[in-house]
């Protein structure tokens, strides 16, 4: 059995610090499931569905990402896919206490699945989905932010 990661997270929408941990991730594992994952808490600009379009463009000279949508609990998933890591990208301290509370529950549901994190490269290390939004929204110049076709796809979205 070869190593398999799971990548989790809304990528509302997919930036360029989401793909250096892809990237990244790509290289230790065998397999990374990028997996789209609902958040509650969170009113997505773009749909599940789109958003995992944008992913398969932009992952697609990775042969070992496979881009999947799921509802229900991220550790259940891990179990579907046999995955022995969730492979979370760290920006600032600011991300630790929230990550650490989500590995914690993580933990009391399967302690076999360990979650391992990356430091997102320091370009990147102020980027957010969110903040992204808020410059697209009002015309500002993303491209050194996000690949091309999401930049495309952010400005149409906007102009609806």
């Amino acid at each position: 059995m070869g190593s398999i990661a799971i990548c989790p997270g809304s990528f509302d929408p997919v930036t360029n610090g989401h793909l250096d941990i892809i990237t990244r991730g790509a290289k230790v594992f065998d397999t990374v499931y990028v997996c789209i994952l609902h958040n509650s808490a969170k009113k997505p600009l773009f749909s599940a569905d789109e958003r995992a379009e944008l992913l398969k463009t932009v992952t697609s000279h990775l042969p070992n990402v496979k881009i999947e949508i799921h509802t229900g609990l991220l550790m259940e998933y891990a179990k579907q896919k046999d995955a022995s890591a969730i492979l979370r990208g760290l920006r600032a301290v600011s991300d630790f206490e929230y990550e650490m509370q989500i590995t914690s529950v993580n933990r009391v549901l399967d302690d076999n699945i360990e979650t391992l994190f990356m430091m997102t490269n320091n370009q990147y290390s102020f980027l957010s989905s969110s903040i992204v939004k808020e410059v697209a929204k009002y015309g500002g110049n993303i491209s050194e932010l996000v690949p091309a076709p999401v930049a495309e796809a952010l400005s149409q979205k906007f102009k609806e």
